[in-house]
């Protein structure tokens, strides 16, 4: 299958305009680069190309990077950045997005990329990926020229997994190995805690201990067993998932209204899991501990994001997030209460200024 085809129903979702306007500036483009959040993760059957089928609900979060993207005469990519542990070569996402457009666009520039990073770097929030698509678009405004929605999703799924989830933005479904992502249906905007603790988890090295766990694949007498159960796993979660955006429970319908009113509910009752946190709180037993406290303190649902270590609770009132947040704070983790934002808020924030 082409790729445009492959990318034909996410055009018609309404990726096909571009949300930045180009024009002619002599000041850096400055974007915000929002993180995400997955509620739920299924981890299904490894792929031939050696990823896993994955199934994931990605939602946007108020917490955010600064990305400034500046063009000039002459050649050559300088990426900048407030936090020494970020790659400054062609490592970084940044890099390697803005070295795609250009190539794509056929155009050559000097091209200056600013990071100002307040999101963890390996926290399961997504930062990477959010600084990458920010600086895409941008990168389009400093050319003054557009690339198609195609390229675009194109250009984000060969640098990342979970890139093309910011050229969309609120609540997301994520399939394939989480690159190939589709709107859903609005959660509507709710108070939001994400502790970040001071512990580095590698997304590689939990999926290899999920391997080793949970996957006999690589012993043929067990294969079409495992396969059966990855698939079946990646079929429950799709039926929680579809369960939860209706609003029903136990297979009954909500009232209407009670959509808007009662999300946390519905989604407790989905049953909507990470699979990460069975391999990963054994080996990082504080950040379950993080997640009880979230839930002792209010949280009416909590999980790890992505892989972690970044663990965070919806809750009901910004009040309770805030006490929540001091909580963990007081305890020697770093917490910040904030809040999920849906695709308009996504977009029409988007641009700082």
């Amino acid at each position: 299958m082409s790729q445009p085809r492959k990318y034909k129903r996410l055009i018609e979702q309404g990726l096909s305009y571009n949300p930045l306007t180009v024009e002619s500036c002599s000041m850096p483009t400055i974007l915000r680069a929002f993180a995400k959040i997955n509620i739920g993760l299924r981890i299904g059957p490894r792929r031939d190309d050696g990823f896993h089928e994955l199934r994931t609900v990605y939602q946007t979060v108020e917490l955010h990077d600064v990305i400034r993207v500046q063009a000039a005469r002459g050649i050559g990519i300088e990426i900048r950045c407030n936090r020494p542990e970020v790659p400054l070569d062609e490592t970084n996402t940044c890099w390697r997005v803005a070295e795609r457009v250009l190539k794509i666009l056929k155009r050559r520039a000097k091209i200056t990329i600013t990071i100002t990073k307040n999101l963890p770097v390996q926290g399961g929030l997504g930062a990477g990926s959010s600084n990458a698509v920010a600086t895409m678009l941008a990168l389009e405004k400093e050319l003054e020229q557009s690339l198609e929605a195609a390229q675009r999703v194109e250009i984000a799924a060969a640098v990342g997994s979970d890139v093309p989830l910011f050229l969309v933005g609120g609540t997301i479904l994520g399939i394939g190995r989480g690159e190939q992502v589709f709107p859903l249906v609005e959660m509507p905007s709710m108070p939001c805690v994400i502790a970040t603790p001071a512990i580095s988890v590698s997304t590689p090295k939990a999926f290899k201990d999920w391997d080793e766990k949970f996957d006999s694949t690589s012993h043929v007498a067990n294969s079409k067993l495992t396969e059966k159960s990855a698939s079946g796993t990646i079929k429950k979660f799709s039926t929680s998932v579809f369960t939860w955006l209706m609003g029903t429970t136990a297979g009954v319908p909500a009232k209407s209204g009670d959509r808007g009113e009662t999300p946390l509910l519905d989604l407790v009752r989905a049953g909507i899991e990470n699979d990460f946190e069975r391999v990963v709180f054994p080996q990082y037993p504080e950040l379950r501990d993080v997640k009880r406290v979230l839930e002792r303190e209010g949280a009416k649902y909590a999980s790890l994001s992505g892989s972690g270590s970044s663990v965070y609770g919806l809750f009901e009132s910004i009040e309770a997030a805030e006490k929540a947040a001091g909580k963990l704070n007081a305890n020697g983790v770093a917490a910040q209460a904030t809040r999920t934002i849906t695709r308009r808020e996504y977009w029409k924030n988007l641009v700082v200024g």
